[in-house]
């Protein structure tokens, strides 16, 4: 119980000693306020209506656009603008809360989940990568940004808190804070923000003001272990339900009808989150945080403005870093300024120093490059991100069964996918491999298997190799990275766990009763990358989807020697043609299956799991003798047992090294790296690495 009384001293003595330098000293940081989030919304068929038919507002001031013509003083003043990061851990409710507060504010919202506007993201119910909005609340403008959860959607955060003066750290009031909670934390103390902290979710029946307090005490420890400053320690809290659509000041389970709204959090955000530290007067200079290509305006470039006043018709020039300094690309003209205002895409005619824009003009620039007026010469810093912790390997669909379905098969074609893609997400590297093939770095599985379901979508046949931890070496030793897991389960499903997680070399930090819920054990254990590569479908069948497991990345340590035995082997197609049940009939006591009766198979595919460690090789499309003599058994009574479907991401976490994942528009199959059989037996003789 030190916990919750330390917690209560330090914010006392906090507010005693000064009760002033909270708006003052949190301003007074030497960050760089000029990165912007990715958001993918379509702008070309928002750009040919008047500013007023697109603007969502009903009950909100006016427009960006009217309020530079008619007063274009206040429509510039920095000091009414506040630019606020969302960031939590996955599912603690980042987006349903932005949805409230764009409500709050009197935006029309469509549907729920309204930032998630890429189809992948309604999908599966994620965010996958940060948007920014404007709303506006009591003469003031929030540029809000709303920031992935999950740890393999890091890069987006990154970008994110360097553009902003003030975050809401958003905290489950059951759960506490988890391991991306750690993360993105760290981002926003280190560019010297001060978070608002939320608790959300505590209309919840587990949930007490005990606990409430508890979590309170939990998130302070956690500041102080990250290296909190004395003013970041003493940050406000909030207590909230972003499904009912409220915040309070206070704890309560149900608080009046007139308080059922956001109006606390909003004006807690205008109290405690500074204005933009950015000159107007001074020359113009924005950096550049998101492209997006429009068929009719070319490049859309979205950013920050540094410094200065930006206006449609101005000159302007592109600027990069270089090891000898700024150099030009481009120099062009500004034709469309434009600003996110609730779920829509206004014009506008000007903009100010720190607010955040997207323009159109300009066909060279990109992320990370500046763009300022013509006298300009010096080029703004660009972010610094995490480096990439695994790999997997591109290439051109070489099976039997390639240009079936895909449009685009050519390695120049996957390499100028991979090169765009490169270009729009900095989370992610693409070097050109052996052959038509391409190494792409990432956070994981999730993040590459994103774009794979995208480029197959797109039209795409491709290859893929399993996943491939990156190593380090220092001081002669070899360094792997380590993530930190934290695991909640039923108690009869915790033996199962921890066996499955030490074949994979996972060690146990803390391990103890979940609060609130009786029956329920969270762990936390730290595990190599390549350890828990696939492991996420094994999880849920093990704990018969009744457990949650959350990962973050940690840091470079020791290599924790080969893994144990985390997978049996395959039953691999000798026999090309159509699958018969009459030949799955007699390989089902052999395995899983994972194709059925009529799929086209060829020699190398991957068909089933096998029952031992060791690969099997069968003929799945024998067929059935035809003699002229009847037969006392019933040829339709065939009954065989569902295949086990695969989806992309168990695919890409279930191959081994000697496999790939052979991606079409219409299908997923499992093969051989080699489909020769006598090649596979002398491949496989060879030491591995």
């Amino acid at each position: 119980m030190a916990g919750p009384l330390l917690r209560s001293i330090w914010s006392s003595a906090r507010r005693s000693i000064s009760s002033s330098s909270s708006s003052s000293s949190s301003s007074s940081s030497g960050r760089r306020p000029f990165f912007n989030p990715y958001f993918s919304s379509r702008v070309a068929p928002l750009l040919s209506r008047p500013p007023g038919a697109t603007r969502a507002f009903a009950a909100a001031p006016a427009s960006a656009a009217s309020a530079t013509s008619s007063s274009p003083n206040s429509a510039l003043d920095p000091s009414r603008l506040r630019n606020v990061a969302v960031i939590a851990h996955v599912d603690h409710g980042k987006t349903t809360l932005m949805d409230r507060l764009l409500r709050q504010c009197g935006a029309d919202i469509p549907h729920e989940r309204a930032m998630d506007s890429i189809s992948l993201e309604r999908e599966r119910g994620i965010t996958i990568s940060s948007k920014v909005t404007s709303i506006a609340w009591k003469e003031n403008e929030l540029n809000m940004v709303d920031t992935p959860g999950h740890a393999d959607f890091g890069g987006e955060v990154e970008r994110v808190v360097g553009m902003v003066e003030g975050a809401i750290l958003v905290v489950d009031a059951g759960e506490g804070p988890l391991a991306q909670t750690k993360f993105v934390l760290a981002k926003a103390l280190k560019y010297g923000i001060r978070p608002i902290l939320l608790l959300n979710k505590v209309d919840r029946p587990a949930v007490s003001e005990e606990r409430c307090n508890e979590v309170e005490s939990l998130v302070f420890d956690l500041f102080a272990n990250l290296g909190a400053t004395e003013e970041q320690l003493d940050f406000p809290v909030l207590y909230a339900s972003a499904k009912e659509g409220w915040a309070s000041s206070t704890y309560t389970k149900d608080p009046p009808t007139e308080a059922k709204n956001m109006s606390e959090l909003l004006d807690a955000v205008i109290r405690h989150v500074p204005p933009p530290n950015a000159s107007i007067d001074a020359p113009f200079q924005m950096l550049v945080s998101m492209m997006e290509k429009d068929f009719y305006l070319g490049r859309i470039l979205t950013g920050r403005v540094f410094s200065g006043v930006v206006r449609v018709g101005d000159r302007v020039h592109g600027l990069r870093c270089t090891d000898s300094g700024a150099e030009k690309i481009e120099e062009g003209k500004i034709i469309k300024l434009m600003k996110k205002k609730g779920t829509s895409m206004i014009l506008i005619d000007a903009a100010g120093a720190g607010d955040i824009i997207s323009m159109a003009g300009m066909a060279s620039p990109s992320i990370g490059h500046t763009i300022a007026n013509v006298e300009v010469a010096t080029a703004l810093p660009t972010v610094e991100l995490d480096p990439p912790t695994i790999s997997m390997t591109f290439g051109v669909n070489d099976s039997p069964l390639a240009g079936r379905d895909g449009t685009h098969l050519t390695g120049g074609k996957i390499g100028d996918r991979l090169m765009a893609e490169a270009e729009t997400n900095l989370a992610i590297n693409v070097l050109p491999a052996v052959g038509e093939s391409y190494e792409v770095q990432g956070r994981g599985e999730l993040q590459l298997g994103i774009l794979i379901e995208n480029m197959r979508r797109e039209g795409f046949e491709l290859s893929v190799s399993p996943p491939r931890v990156m190593y380090k070496t220092e001081s002669g030793q070899k360094l792997e990275p380590i993530e930190e897991v934290t695991i909640e389960v039923n108690d009869e499903h915790v033996g199962l766990v921890m066996e499955a997680l030490s074949h994979r070399r996972a060690e146990v930090v803390d391990m103890g009763p979940v609060p609130g819920n009786f029956g329920r054990t969270r762990l936390s254990l730290t595990c190599p990358s390549r350890g828990l590569v696939g492991y996420r479908s094994v999880f849920s069948s093990d704990t018969r989807g009744t457990g949650f497991m959350h990962r973050a990345f940690l840091t470079y340590a020791k290599f924790r020697g080969p893994l144990g035995n985390v997978r049996k082997g395959v039953l691999v197609s000798m026999g090309f043609g159509t699958i018969t049940a009459h030949a799955l009939v007699g390989l089902e006591p052999r395995g899983i299956l994972f194709i059925g009766p009529g799929v086209d198979t060829y020699d190398g595919m991957i068909v089933g799991e096998h029952t031992r460690d060791t690969d099997l090789d069968v003929n799945p499309v024998r067929a059935k003798e035809l003699s002229n003599m009847r037969s006392a058994n019933k040829d339709e009574n065939v009954r065989l047992s569902p295949p086990r479907l695969m989806t992309l991401e168990e695919a890409i976490g279930y191959v081994a090294s000697d496999e790939l994942i052979e991606v079409t528009p219409k299908a997923i199959r499992l093969r051989k790296r080699y489909l020769d059989v006598n090649k596979r037996k002398t491949m496989s003789k060879r030491p591995k690495e």
